[in-house]
């Protein structure tokens, strides 16, 4: 019997390309502020609040960073904002993540970012008997999609994500799509792809499922659905930010873990 190798990434490419997409600027809906801060690139007016994408391959040190991030604290600040600074393993400088915690920034859990290659993951989704997948494109759809994400994280908080995704689709539908499984009217996973324009990559996110419906399949189902349409459309790369749940899931699939991630938050609120 002939086996069928997988085609492998090469992760430092992947890394390049990466860094070089978190240093793009982003296509945004006209409400939505996106601009430059020397290395960093900021977006404001999200639903969910702003966020802060970082990277510079020499790093700013000492009070030069310093005062780059009391620019951005000043900045939400004066907005009533909450906002994210997305930092990764390999960002320069090596205290990035100490000086943003002295300036009032909350890490969340950290998580792994993991790369393939589209064409690779691509499969026909296996589902349960009993389970239906389809394309999400109505509002009623996502406010299920959020009640969802509430139940599974135990966070009655998630009011915001129904309005980022019905925002994002109004203002490009071809830049996301997002699917749900359903199992007697009621949505038991959901989970979006996000295409990045001119770049070769396709961002998975999402993938919150019932505990009752966990290990059988459906989470796998999603992302072969995801993967598919991302080659459909001649998207190179997948890239996912897996927390410690679903990375194993997704490696036996055939993602590599490229560097890991860690959400830092700074909040009005404190």
């Amino acid at each position: 019997m002939r086996l069928t190798l997988r085609p492998v990434i090469d992760a430092g490419a992947f890394l390049a390309a990466y860094d070089e997409l978190r240093s793009s600027m982003p296509s945004v809906p006209p409400h939505v502020g996106a601009e430059r801060d020397g290395p960093l690139v900021r977006t404001v007016g999200w639903p969910r609040g702003g966020f802060v994408e970082y990277w510079d391959p020499v790093g700013l040190e000492g009070d030069a960073l310093d005062e780059l991030i009391a620019r951005q604290v000043q900045f939400f600040a004066e907005r009533g904002e909450r906002f994210e600074w997305k930092t990764h393993a390999h960002d320069r400088p090596a205290d990035l993540a100490d000086r943003l915690r002295a300036a009032g920034f909350v890490a969340d859990p950290r998580e792994t970012v993991l790369g393939a290659l589209a064409g690779a993951i691509a499969a026909a989704p296996v589902l349960p008997p009993s389970v239906g997948l389809r394309e999400a494109t109505e509002q009623a759809d996502f406010e299920r999609i959020a009640d969802l994400d509430a139940r599974v994280w135990e966070d009655p908080n998630t009011h915001g994500l129904a309005a980022m995704l019905a925002e994002r689709r109004a203002f490009d539908p071809h830049s996301i799509a997002v699917f749900l499984a359903e199992a007697e009217n009621e949505v038991i996973c959901a989970a979006w792809v996000r295409f990045r324009g001119d770049t070769a990559f396709a961002t998975l996110h999402g993938g919150a499922t019932l505990p009752g419906w966990r290990r059988r399949g459906i989470y796998r189902a999603l992302v072969a659905t995801r993967a598919g349409l991302a080659a459909e459309r001649g998207y190179r790369y997948l890239q996912v930010d897996a927390s410690e749940d679903s990375r194993p899931i997704l490696e036996r699939l055939g993602f590599v873990a490229i560097t890991t991630t860690t959400p830092f938050i700074w909040s009005p609120r404190g």
